[in-house]
C-alpha cells in the first residue's frame, strides 16, 4: 500500500481544536470541526479504572478537567459526565463507543492507544478497543508509543494499518525511568520482529536517525501548526499533523 492511499488526507491531531475559541482537543465539536475541512481525525485512547476505553490524551485530569488524579483511577461514567474546562458547547469525555457512532465512517481515524500503567491495563485496553472497532464501518489505523500495544490489538483481531511512534529518546524527563537498552530498542525500532508495523509517526527532530532512513515506511512527522498541512520536509515525511505529540 503507497502513503497516499494510507494517508489520503492530512490528519487533525486530537481534531481540529481551538481552545481560545472553545473547541476542546478530542471532542466531538473538535472531530466534527476537523470532518468539516475534510481531514483525517487522530485521537487518543486511555483505560478508565473500570476497565473502560475513553477518548483522552493525557494521564492525569488536571490540565483538561481541572480534578487531580489520573484517567486509570476515576470510573467511566464520572469521567464521561465531567466537562471539559473551557469547553463551549461543555463537551465531555467520550466513550470510544460514542466516538465511533459519532464519525460513522466519515473520516479516516488513527487512533493513538497511550501506554498504560502495567501489563493487564495493557492487555485490556488492546483487547476492547479491537472488540469496539471490530464492527465499526469505517477506515481505521492504529498506532502507540509502546510496541506491545500495536501487537497486542493484531492479537486481538484488528486487522487494519498499525504504527509505531518513535522519537529519539534522549535522556528526558519523558525517558528518565527507561533504561539505556530501552532507549535504544526503542530508537532504533529493534520491536520489529515483534511488531511488524505498517507505518511510523516521528517527530521532525527523529527523521534523520538511522532506524528512520532505512525503513523508509509511510512516515508521520508531528510539529506545531495552526492547521494540518502536506509537507515533504526534504522528501523525508508525507504528513504533518497540527500539534505536538
Amino acid at each position: 500500500m503507497t502513503d497516499e492511499a494510507l494517508f489520503p488526507r492530512p490528519i487533525a491531531h486530537r481534531g481540529l481544536h481551538d481552545r481560545a475559541n472553545g473547541i476542546i482537543e478530542n471532542t466531538a465539536a473538535a472531530f466534527e470541526a476537523a470532518i468539516a475541512e475534510n481531514y483525517s481525525i487522530e485521537c487518543d485512547l486511555q483505560l478508565t479504572s473500570d476497565g473502560e476505553p475513553v477518548v483522552f490524551h493525557d494521564d492525569a485530569l488536571e490540565r483538561l478537567l481541572g480534578l487531580d488524579g489520573l484517567v486509570a483511577d476515576i470510573d467511566l461514567a464520572t469521567l464521561c459526565a465531567t466537562p471539559l474546562l473551557d469547553s463551549r458547547d461543555q463537551d465531555c469525555p467520550l466513550r470510544l463507543a460514542d466516538f465511533l457512532d459519532l464519525i460513522q465512517g466519515r473520516t479516516l481515524l488513527q487512533i493513538e492507544l497511550k501506554r498504560q500503567r502495567d501489563s493487564d491495563a495493557t492487555h485490556l485496553l488492546a483487547r476492547t478497543a479491537a472488540e469496539l472497532i471490530k464492527s465499526y464501518e469505517g477506515p481505521v489505523t492504529i498506532e502507540s508509543f509502546d510496541p506491545e500495544l500495536i501487537t497486542l490489538i493484531q492479537r486481538f483481531g484488528f486487522n487494519g494499518p498499525r504504527g509505531i511512534i518513535t522519537f529519539d529518546y534522549a535522556e528526558s524527563g519523558a525517558t528518565q525511568s527507561m533504561s539505556e537498552e530501552q532507549r535504544y530498542q526503542l530508537r532504533h525500532l529493534l520491536h520489529w520482529h515483534q511488531t511488524q508495523f505498517d507505518f511510523i509517526s516521528c517527530e521532525k527532530s527523529a527523521l534523520m536517525l538511522p532506524a528512520i532512513k532505512f525503513w523508509r515506511e509511510p512516515w508521520q512527522t508531528g510539529d506545531l501548526l495552526d492547521r494540518p498541512q502536506r509537507c515533504r520536509s526534504a522528501g523525508r515525511a508525507r504528513l504533518v499533523r497540527s500539534d505536538s505529540f
